[in-house]
């Protein structure tokens, strides 16, 4: 039986989600399509440039995100509290900038500036555009809908671009959230298709590498959003450790995925001039599912009496792996 979103995102409350989207018929509608050869790379840069964009606009951090040949994985924490405390020219501003007003295409600036005064004069609506800008589903709305809409003018055709509304999970604790994280930068290597960090296009693993190219000292500061507009205190991990973390585990086999990192790679960060050493730190719950909800036992039993419920999936693995580290 499926749940209501509304249980499991509080639309009042700070939280930590990832969210995965997935192209209708598992269509490789963002990749090389491998039956007729036809490229549609160019793609995942729209999804890419869509995501960074809207993440200077909404109340959210974005800490991990992938854009795949047919799915997009982002890890986020959404922060409604933050929109509450913005002025209302600010969100008037950012709303505007979200729906522009358009003549014939393009944007027509004196027509923004009078939206934007009309939307100031209407106390009401601002009070809306102020939610929606701290909400998750607007965020994912305003992610996908305006790539299925370019992509269905370039294909000549309608009908859907993503299979359904975006699959949602809530990540209860630091653990989760690093877990998840390394999970989806490392789903370019995973798939075969990238032979390092460096060379995992279109995530934020080579954002956070070429960030410390160019400024060498951003290794030492704690990990925090690809666009920096969250408080980065919630993690006690740098980005340099981070990095080192995901280097390791990319180096770690499983018959269940296709690639990994050669061993005899450097790396990432010894190529960059820094430590490079190694993590020798167990990562817990290094398995992703695709449940509601992962965490340790005790925050999945509290998100459970949160949605009114006894129990979520994945609480006994989370009891099992407590049991493990106490032994």
């Amino acid at each position: 039986m499926t749940t209501a979103r509304c249980h499991l995102v509080d639309p009042d409350a700070p939280g930590f989600y990832h969210c995965i989207s997935r192209c209708v018929r598992r269509a490789w509608l963002c990749g090389i399509d491998p039956y007729n050869g036809a490229s549609y790379e160019h793609r995942r840069t729209w999804v890419e440039q869509r995501l960074l964009e809207l993440a200077e606009i909404f109340a959210v951090g974005v800490y991990a995100y992938a854009v795949m040949s047919n799915h997009v994985h982002v890890v986020l924490q959404i922060d409604p509290t933050v929109a509450v405390t913005w002025k209302d020219e600010e969100v008037a501003i950012r709303w505007i900038r979200l729906f522009p007003a358009t003549v014939d295409g393009e944007v027509d600036d004196v027509a923004c500036r009078l939206k934007e005064q009309t939307l100031l004069g209407n106390a009401d609506r601002l009070i809306a555009c102020r939610q929606r800008l701290g909400s998750l589903a607007w965020f994912m709305k305003a992610l996908n809908e305006p790539i299925a809409r370019r992509a269905n003018r370039e294909d000549a055709c309608s009908g859907r671009f993503w299979e359904g509304r975006y699959k949602c999970q809530a990540l209860l604790d630091d653990a989760a959230v690093l877990t998840c994280m390394s999970y989806v930068d490392l789903n370019p290597i995973r798939a075969g298709i990238a032979k390092n960090l460096e060379s995992s296009l279109h995530t934020s693993a080579i954002q956070r590498v070429e960030r410390i190219r160019s400024n060498p000292a951003w290794a030492k500061a704690l990990l925090s959003p690809i666009n920096a507009l969250m408080d980065p205190t919630f993690l006690q991990i740098t980005t340099e450790d981070y990095l080192n973390l995901i280097d390791w585990t990319a180096r770690l086999t499983r018959p269940d995925k296709r690639g990994s990192v050669d061993g005899a790679e450097p790396p990432v960060l010894r190529k960059l001039g820094l430590s490079g050493r190694q993590w020798h730190q167990q990562m817990l719950g290094t398995e992703i599912n695709y449940w509601r909800a992962i965490g340790s036992a005790q925050a999945l039993i509290e998100k459970a009496s949160a949605m009114g419920q006894g129990w979520l999936k994945g609480l006994g693995s989370a009891q099992r792996l407590l049991r493990l580290q106490l032994a």
